[in-house]
């Protein structure tokens, strides 16, 4: 079983040390950088999914993320972005939750969510937790709650449920319209301008609603599809 140190080992030695403050400052995070491309961590992260189990997975991604390394927070992410897990499936979606408090910068945030959103899809009364979010003290929390949700903008043959679950994050999203935070109204903006694709009406409803109080280019993001 591959440990987190030699984990931690093989991201170092493949990265390139040298772009390592080119990418701490863009991601601006203060946190260790090891300067390896995702492509980088994309090879590792094959390997370890190969070789180890979910169980192993999810213990493996537990210790880099733990070790607040960049590179090894993105692997740990990719490490549990699954779509179907079975019985593991509470464990990677525990796992993804112990994260949460820990969101501080967009890439980590965002990467992690993808491994979140498969364990929403899979089990969708989870949004009875991911609801918390909205009120977190946390901005990047607040931001995930519509991040983690994404899938719900992109079905083109909805179920019922899947169009009340839809009205439930946009009813969030409605709430989440006062808070000012720059990534949080990008977060709505790119929520509703990817619903738009399937139904711009309910998109163009929402901007005429809530939607109005927006900061601008929220608003532009929002409607940039919409004919």
């Amino acid at each position: 079983m591959t440990t987190p140190d030699e984990a931690l080992a093989r991201l170092a030695r493949d990265a390139d040390p040298a772009a390592a403050p080119a990418m701490a400052a863009y991601h601006k995070a203060p946190r260790r950088y090891l300067g390896l491309a995702l492509p980088g961590i994309d090879a590792c992260v094959a390997d370890w999914r190969a070789a180890l189990d979910v169980p192993a997975r999810v213990a493996l991604a537990a210790g880099l993320w733990d070790s607040d390394v960049h590179e090894a927070r993105i692997a740990a992410a990719k490490l549990l972005t699954q779509a179907r897990l079975g019985t593991d499936d509470p464990l990677v979606w525990a796992e993804f939750l112990r994260w949460v408090p820990d969101f501080d910068a967009w890439a980590i945030a965002d990467q992690a969510c993808k491994a979140g959103e498969r364990r929403l899809v899979a089990e969708p009364r989870r949004l009875d937790t991911v609801e918390a979010w909205i009120e977190d003290p946390n901005p990047w929390a607040r931001r995930a709650a519509l991040v983690a949700t994404l899938p719900w903008t992109k079905l083109t043959h909805p179920s019922p449920g899947d169009l009340a679950a839809r009205e439930r994050v946009l009813g969030w999203a409605g709430r989440l319209v006062a808070d000012r935070n720059w990534f949080t109204q990008k977060a709505i903006g790119a929520w509703l301008r990817s619903l738009s694709l399937r139904d711009p009406a309910r998109v163009a409803a929402f901007l005429d609603g809530p939607g109005r109080d927006l900061k601008s280019f929220a608003r532009k993001e929002a409607a940039r599809r919409i004919a």
